[in-house]
């Protein structure tokens, strides 16, 4: 119950924030707008560990791994997607951001020695043909002036970042760290890394008084951030990086219906066919032969006859 419970809040969650973000895009630039959002989650999440008295001590290398956390999942990764959704709807950004689920199987496999059984080929070849169906009508235009395969390339980029994230997470989580206080430390480090990235960039620290621009932020801080990542990295170290990646296929499900609502994304025969490969590799990936061949070849029940 706990774990459905848990599954439930992320999926819906980080389902509707590619929608919020639209709303981030903009008067703020992508640096600032992230450094507001993170300060504000480590504000909160500080102020929960106070709260409740963690230790929040952690030796000089736990560290050094905290940081590589918040540099890759709460800094390169959200650079990367708020790139990404200059070019592309918050549908097509989520469809595509669902290959970290490949590489979080790849990636285990090659920090962990997790070894890949052959369904997860077969699975990554449907959904890198869903990619390719899904891009198809950009692929037939290639230049580099090309801004949807940009944010393509940006948002493969970031979900390699998210990827290389959750190792970190789930090697820490090996080690007995608390998810609580690694997430509070690491929105605080993730902060850091914006504020270097914002002031090497330049960036003008304005804010945008526009009520949606505001609701958005907070929505993202509080829910996209504090709730949805204390609930997935729960995931991850109760069930593993395979199984919590199911969360990934699902998202974009709630990512496209409200994109489909809300934003007016046109659905069109390569949307269809390509979603439809990308939920499909995906579902072949987490689920064993022996389940698909259970469900497929069920037997079935004797029907009883009838008694006169």
């Amino acid at each position: 119950m706990k774990n459905t419970l848990l599954y439930l809040v992320t999926v819906l969650i980080w389902g509707s924030t590619w929608f919020a973000i639209e709303f981030q895009l903009g008067e703020v630039a992508i640096e600032i707008s992230l450094l507001y959002r993170f300060t504000i989650a480590a504000a909160l999440m500080w102020a929960f560990c106070w709260y409740r008295k963690l230790d929040m001590r952690f030796s000089l290398r736990q560290h050094g791994f905290i940081m590589l956390l918040a540099t890759l999942n709460f800094a390169v990764n959200f650079l990367f997607i708020y790139q990404a959704q200059q070019y592309l709807s918050s549908a097509m950004t989520a469809i595509a951001f669902t290959t970290m689920l490949l590489m979080n199987i790849i990636n285990t496999r090659l920090f962990f020695g997790k070894p890949v059984p052959k369904r997860i080929y077969f699975g990554a070849l449907l959904g890198i043909a869903g990619i390719v169906v899904l891009f198809y009508p950009d692929l037939q235009q290639l230049d580099l002036a090309n801004t949807s395969l940009l944010g393509l390339l940006l948002i493969l980029s970031g979900a390699l970042s998210a990827s290389f994230g959750n190792m970190v997470s789930v090697r820490n989580s090996r080690e007995g760290m608390p998810i609580m206080q690694v997430n509070a430390w690491g929105m605080l480090y993730g902060s850091l890394v914006l504020l270097v990235a914002a002031l090497f960039n330049g960036n003008s620290f304005n804010f945008s008084t526009e009520p949606s621009y505001i609701l958005s932020l907070l929505y993202l801080a509080v829910f996209g951030s504090v709730i949805a990542f204390a609930s997935y990295f729960a995931l991850l170290k109760q069930i593993g990086p395979e199984k919590a990646s199911y969360t990934i296929v699902l998202f974009p499900l709630v990512a496209v219906v409200l994109s489909t609502l809300l934003e007016g994304f046109a659905w069109t025969g390569y949307t269809f066919s390509g979603f439809a490969l990308v939920l499909l590799g995906n579902v072949l990936v987490l689920t064993p032969f022996s389940k698909i061949k259970a469900l497929l070849f069920r037997p079935k029940l004797p029907v009883q006859p009838l008694l006169p």
